[in-house]
């Protein structure tokens, strides 16, 4: 097979980037390793920047997002049982939407779906080959045959653990890591969220956040160390140690039930530079992760393929290499502003091993600075919110 351009992975980022390609008239094959099943199990965050709504918007995708998703105008911090609200639209006139990253992969799909468009699941032996060069082809098995795509370009979309950042020279390519000792032991339950909007909460034992899916369906979270595991936490040790964390209303108004779904996310920080490598480009979590404080990974893939589809529809309209040229450093500008943040956001409301009185102070320091202080609160909101694409 022959197309423009080859996208390994068929999470929201290899699916939008397909998408922003399809309405720019250019043609793209999708290859995933995983079935299609297993990509809408994949449970993650779903809190959209209002950029990436609007990304959305411009794909056509957007309409079941707009009918089911939750507009909030602000968030909640918590410091030890005291709790304030920032209000986005006031501050900065903009807002988020809550809508499940899931959510986000099946609207892409079925519109990829409906146009007919070829997405190859259950690709096995994926491998990447001539991407220094002008002819790139890659390689997989399907049902025990191998095949050769042979394309102008590959994006590799497929995850931290993927085949494409593993395909490029190791003396070609920098990373920036940073692991936290500890994660977040999240649960999903069919129960009313505690409330309107995101909390959340810093105590001395723990981070806690109080998130949701929808009006009937809430996530909550709490701060573990990293060698924890599930199955040490019943149901009821969770609810337990959440109401300790978050404020007394709070915590009288949760409605507890039994989890359908439990699972503990390790945090990290990870940032590999460059981007580009001839005729392949990393994109979403390929390039980076960012530790879910901030609710950046699902948006900072959007930006890199908006980013990456700008270029790709320069080069073929104009048969121009500048937009593709000046990839990498024009997304790692936006990437490393959401690493800073989320880090920020992880470093005031978690509690660390090595955390004395005085950082604990400083900790306190940031909260009340950030609720008396018109120009920090509004410089948080627009992080959180986004900033520009």
């Amino acid at each position: 097979m022959r197309t423009k351009v080859a996208i390994i992975g068929s999470g929201p980022a290899g699916l939008l980037l397909g998408r922003l390609l399809e309405c720019a008239g250019i043609e793209t094959v999708i290859l995933e390793r995983r079935s299609q099943e297993y990509v809408l199990g994949r449970i993650r965050a779903g809190v959209l920047e209002q950029g990436t709504v609007e990304l959305l918007d411009r794909a056509g995708v957007g309409e079941k997002l707009h009918a089911e998703g939750l507009v909030h105008e602000g968030v909640e911090f918590c410091f030890d049982g005291d709790r304030h609200r920032f209000n986005f639209q006031e501050l900065i006139g903009r807002t988020v939407t809550v809508y499940g990253q899931t959510e986000v992969t099946r609207d892409l799909m079925r519109a990829r779906d409906r146009s007919g468009l070829t997405t190859i699941y259950e690709a096995e032996n994926v491998s990447l080959h001539d991407f220094d060069g002008d002819a790139p082809k890659v390689r997989y098995v399907k049902d025990g045959v191998e095949h050769q795509l042979a394309c102008d370009f590959i994006a590799g979309c497929d995850g931290y653990h993927g085949v494409s950042r593993a395909s490029v020279p190791g003396d070609a390519l920098r990373t920036f890591e940073r692991v936290y000792p500890f994660g977040w032991l999240g649960i999903l339950v069919d129960k009313p969220p505690v409330a309107d909007e995101l909390i959340y909460a810093h105590h001395e034992r723990g981070f806690a956040l109080c998130s949701m899916r929808s009006p009937t369906r809430s996530r909550y979270y709490v701060q573990v160390p990293s060698s924890d595991r599930v199955e040490e936490w019943s149901d009821q040790r969770f609810w337990d140690e959440l109401r300790r964390r978050v404020d007394e209303e709070a915590a009288d108004d949760l409605m507890t039930g039994p989890s359908i779904e439990k699972s503990i996310a390790p945090l990290r920080s990870f940032v590999a530079e460059p981007l580009r490598f001839g005729r392949l480009f990393l994109a979403g979590d390929a390039a980076h992760i960012v530790p879910p404080t901030g609710a950046k990974g699902l948006n900072l893939a959007a930006s890199d393929v908006a980013a990456l589809a700008e270029a790709l529809i320069e080069f073929y309209a104009e048969r121009s290499s500048a937009g593709i040229d000046g990839y990498s450093a024009r997304v790692l500008s936006r990437i490393w502003k959401a690493e800073r943040f989320s880090w920020w956001m992880t470093s005031i409301l978690h509690t660390f091993p090595d955390t004395d009185p005085f950082g604990r102070r400083i900790q306190r320091a940031e909260f009340d600075y950030l609720r008396t202080s018109a120009a920090a609160a509004r410089s948080m909101a627009e992080n959180y919110t986004g900033l520009p694409f």
